[in-house]
Order: C-alpha cells, then sequence, then structure tokens
C-alpha cells in the first residue's frame, strides 16, 4: 500500500478549502451560449450556400456564429470534461500529492511568480479536484508586509458567470458560504469594502487559473461556468483601456489535465493561457510567456 504525503499548511483553513459546484445541463448551457450573446440585438442570417441554417453574426464584433455548430462544440465538450473527470477521480493519491508539490514548487521558485507585484489567485478545491494552491496562497500572504504581493481572489456573485476578484490580507478574510465555498467577504473586519480588482489603480501582473483541460497551445478546457471567461475577457478590456501591460495568464495543470493539442473545441469567445505548469514545469505557448523565460 502506497504512502500518502501529508502537508503541512500554516493555517489550517487551507486545509478546507473547496469550492463545489453543482449545476444542471439547462444551467451549463445558458451560460455558455450567456457568452455567445452580446448585450445589443444580433443581426440574424441565413447562409447563402445553404438557406436552412441560420448564422447569427454579432454586431459588436462582426463576428459570424452557427449555433448548429456551436451546439456540437459544446457536446464535444461535455464528452471531453467527463473524460477528464474520470481520469482525474482514478488519479493516484500519491501521485497527485507529488504533483501538487512539484506544479506549486514551480511556480513560488520562478522568476515571474518573484517579480510580479499583485497576483489573481483561484482558491483550491479538493471537491473539484483542482491542482493544489495553498502553498502558493500562503507564500504571499506570509511575506513581509511591505513586500507582500497584493493578492486578489474569486468570489462568485451569481449564475450567469459574473465573479469578483477581491483583494485579501489573511486566510481569515475568507468567509464559508453555501455548500462549504470559501470566499472574500465583501467587507473586512472593520466594515470597509475590500479592493475590487477592476477598480484597482494599479495593474495585475498574473494570473493563476484552474482548469478541467488544456493542450499546449494554450487551449483551456473550463467547467461550463464561464466564470473566467467572462471574468478575463472583461480584464482584458480594462488593461487596454487603461494602458496597462496585460497579465501573464498561467494555468496549473496535472498530468492527466494535458491533452493532445487541438483536441479541445473552441468558440471564439474562449480565453486561452499564455503558459502551463505542468509536474514537468513551466511551459510557455504565448510570445509573453517566452519572453519571461529569457
Amino acid at each position: 500500500m502506497g504512502g500518502i504525503a501529508i502537508h503541512f499548511y500554516p493555517n489550517p483553513k487551507l486545509q478546507t478549502m473547496f469550492l463545489p459546484r453543482k449545476a444542471t445541463h439547462l444551467v451549463c448551457k445558458a451560460k455558455e451560449v450567456a457568452h455567445i450573446i452580446p448585450s445589443t440585438s444580433p443581426t440574424i442570417r441565413c447562409s447563402a450556400a445553404n438557406p436552412s441554417r441560420t448564422m447569427v453574426t454579432m454586431n459588436k464584433d462582426g463576428i459570424g456564429v452557427d449555433p448548429h455548430e456551436l451546439e456540437h462544440i459544446f457536446e464535444q465538450k461535455r464528452s471531453l470534461r467527463s473524460k477528464v473527470r474520470k481520469a482525474l477521480k482514478t488519479m493516484d493519491p500519491f501521485q497527485r500529492s507529488q504533483e501538487d508539490d512539484a506544479i506549486q514548487n514551480t511556480v513560488v521558485e520562478s522568476s515571474w511568480f518573484k517579480a510580479s507585484k499583485s497576483v489573481c489567485a483561484y482558491i483550491s478545491s479538493p471537491a473539484l479536484l483542482e491542482v493544489d494552491t495553498s502553498r502558493i496562497i500562503s507564500e504571499v500572504l506570509s511575506s513581509p508586509a511591505k513586500e507582500r504581493k497584493k493578492l486578489y481572489v474569486p468570489r462568485v456573485e451569481d449564475r450567469n458567470s459574473n465573479m469578483k476578484m477581491l483583494m485579501i490580507s489573511s486566510v481569515d478574510d475568507l468567509i464559508e458560504k453555501s455548500m462549504n465555498i470559501l470566499e472574500p467577504a465583501l467587507v473586512d473586519s472593520d466594515g470597509i469594502q475590500r479592493e475590487d480588482v477592476m477598480q484597482a489603480s494599479d495593474p495585475v501582473d498574473l494570473f493563476i487559473l484552474p482548469g478541467l483541460a488544456f493542450d499546449k497551445s494554450g487551449s483551456r478546457l473550463g467547467r461550463s461556468g464561464g466564470y473566467y471567461d467572462l471574468f478575463l475577457k472583461n480584464y482584458q478590456e480594462l488593461t487596454k483601456m487603461k494602458r496597462w501591460k496585460q497579465p501573464l495568464l498561467v494555468a496549473l495543470s496535472y498530468s492527466v489535465q494535458i491533452i493532445e493539442e487541438g483536441a479541445i473545441p473552441v468558440t471564439p469567445f474562449d480565453i486561452p493561457v499564455d503558459a502551463l505548469v505542468s509536474p514537468a514545469g513551466f511551459i510557455p505557448i504565448s510570445a509573453a510567456a517566452l519572453r519571461r523565460c529569457e
């Protein structure tokens, strides 16, 4: 019988971080489609090659989207999610622990993490079998106050893919919500509103992202909620408006979550990542990530 590595966490609250999510097929579908339909009314037209085939054109960006093709993509995503979840569930606990250690070591020892001054990171969920981030969170929060990075963590606002990233200074800033979800409270212990990254005066350098599957071209398969794609889209628009440098988007992945390139079905609204961190190390993908390796 193989041994299971036992981690020491500076704060026991980190041992219980998880974010279970439940969604029916219809809710998942509605959330995915929410990214396709713009706030303004779309133009609907028929394909010249096939009059029975309807095309929806987004007025804002001029992107034509075929609903039949979208349904096919959504079905492929559902199938792939099922396969990856099974692989994660059958992963040996000792191997998982070793991979958690290797991934977090790579992050905290990297030059791009050390150089970052402001970070958005997820709170890992054992229930979702996500790569552990407890050491990364502790690394930031245990630093001396004068040297500490700003740390923003997610708070789900509703079931319409809306999410905030709020600043915390301690794991005690996290509260247990329904289904034992740990998220930041809207106000601190003094009743002061927490800083929302969308209203911050300085840009974020680094996003540490979860996901269900990835490939080495940067494609990311989420869990169907659409929270990160929508948030990243909004944040990227904010950085362009303020003329800030775009943050580095780094996803953490177990070995079983990295799949063959091109196997992840994508829409024009899926946000790719700049790099992956796997047990094998840092995998740069975008030009921005390659420059960080120089």
